[in-house]
């Protein structure tokens, strides 16, 4: 019977009781809806940390920002063929392409060698990365869209580019909460106010504690960084308590008379956080308490290693203390439209020192075993150049790579065409990788989910496959 019929020929009793267990499985839902959020979500002002789906293979995730965009056939994906037809044109059909041609094509100025048992092959630029070799699964196959910085950068940090949405860090806080109740789960070092800004460390419409707690900016150098009002200077901490007190006292009242809004509860547990942080952050942000040796190693003290160094040992610090997600972001310096070879050369100076310094520190301390180590960017340079010796944004194709937190070491995974313009084996979109980080957490990337506007958002939409190819 057509529904207009059923209405209008049934009595309000009627339809009560034939539809009776429709009603109930409503019921039931929404009390299992709440009891599902209940469970990873902590009560009001309180900071935990919340079970995985299950076990993980790692307990936290330090993001290597480059950002800009480094040149993935400059640095860890040679193309032999690239250098012989150096000048030539680059035909569409050669790599799939509909257009008939795509560039000149550009050859890469520096020499490859392979590093390790896994012998991954690595640009002369990393001396230093590669004597770690074998802590590292280098991903040649990353692919996704958005050929502008912007639109890339919040495929990148948040795994879509419309509407405003939550970001990985965000995520990774809303699952897993904090390992340490007086510092937040999501840190930021230095991050970008270009390019989507406070969005690629936002929370969106996820509760506002689980935003990333940002220490600076990329256009600042680290050593002059601070954590806004983090101190109060005319308050003794108990005036400090009581006044909070008081306020918190009014928040919960107004929490409880709007049916437990979650925002409501975020501005509590945030409120509480920063109260807590005032006795946690200073040590933690000066390096006094580190030896000459663990400077020397991040290449603290000397340049042009010295900023990004700091940024790399504030990450280990941060994360042997609970901090669930760090990310340590470069300024805006591997956009290379010119000179990329000169280009590619000081950034990579500024880094490699310090990436392996904290791969080595990670190590030793025990950490690595269970930090997941994330290096690259929103996206690679193309194989063709771009006013006579730089190269423009390719988010076709391009490489990322991981270590620790039960990646496979010494493995290179996927492969390119013989320019590096596609994937031509074991493509992983940006979808792809996000699944397969939240599954290293002990995260399922299809039930880390949330109720808004009427759907359930989660952070790879309705995409995403686990790479369990890369992992132990």
């Amino acid at each position: 019977m057509p529904c207009h019929q059923f209405i209008q020929t049934t009595s309000r009793r009627g339809i009560l009781r034939t539809s009776a267990c429709g009603f109930g499985q409503l019921v039931l839902a929404a009390l299992a809806g709440q009891r599902a959020r209940a469970e990873i979500q902590p009560a009001a002002g309180l900071v935990t940390s919340h079970a995985p789906h299950f076990p993980p293979r790692a307990r936290r995730i330090i993001f290597l920002f480059m950002w800009g965009g480094p040149s993935h056939v400059d640095l860890f994906d040679p193309k032999p063929r690239l250098n012989t037809e150096d000048g030539k044109q680059l035909a569409g059909k050669s790599v799939g392409s509909d257009r008939d041609q795509l560039g000149t094509l550009l050859a890469s100025p520096f020499r490859f060698a392979q590093y390790g048992e896994g012998g991954i092959w690595m640009s002369e630029l990393f001396p230093q990365l590669s004597r770690h070799t074998d802590k590292l699964c280098v991903v040649r196959s990353i692919h996704t869209e958005g050929s502008a910085h912007g639109e890339a950068l919040l495929r990148l940090h948040t795994g879509q580019a419309n509407l405003v949405r939550p970001s990985v860090g965000a995520w990774v806080s809303y699952g897993l909460g904090s390992d340490n109740e007086s510092l937040p789960a999501f840190i930021t070092i230095s991050p970008p106010r270009g390019h989507g800004g406070v969005q690629n460390y936002g929370s969106a419409f996820l509760p506002p504690q689980h935003q990333g707690t940002a220490i600076g900016s990329a256009e600042i150098p680290i050593a002059q960084a601070v954590v806004s009002n983090l101190g109060n200077g005319r308050l003794m901490p108990s005036e400090q308590r009581d006044q909070l007190d008081l306020i918190q006292s009014l928040n919960r009242r107004h929490l409880h008379a709007s049916g437990n809004d979650q925002q409501i509860e975020g501005l509590i547990a945030s409120y509480e956080l920063a109260f807590r942080m005032q006795s946690t952050m200073p040590a933690i942000m000066g390096l006094n308490d580190e030896s000459k040796a663990t400077l020397d190693l991040y290449g603290i003290g000397a340049e042009p290693t010295d900023n990004f160094g700091r940024q790399c040992l504030l990450a280990r610090k941060f994360a042997e203390r609970g901090v669930r997600y760090i990310q340590v972001s470069t300024n805006y310096t591997w956009d290379h439209h010119k000179k990329v070879k000169e280009g590619s050369i000081t950034e990579s100076a500024k880094v490699d020192r310090p990436i392996a310094g904290l791969l080595e520190d990670l190590a030793q301390r025990g950490m690595l075993e269970d930090t997941l180590v994330l290096w690259g960017a929103e996206f690679g340079r193309t194989p063709t150049v771009e006013n006579g010796d730089g190269r423009n944004h390719h988010p076709q194709a391009f490489t990322m790579w991981l270590a620790g937190g039960g990646v496979r070491g010494g493995l290179t995974f996927g492969a390119t065409d013989d320019f590096g313009y596609r994937p031509v084996e074991n493509p992983v979109h940006m979808h792809d990788l996000h699944a397969t980080l939240l599954y290293a957490l002990g995260l399922d990337h299809e039930h880390l989910t949330f109720r808004h506007a009427g759907r359930d958002f989660r952070l790879t939409d309705v995409y995403g496959n686990v790479v369990r190819d890369i992992l132990v």
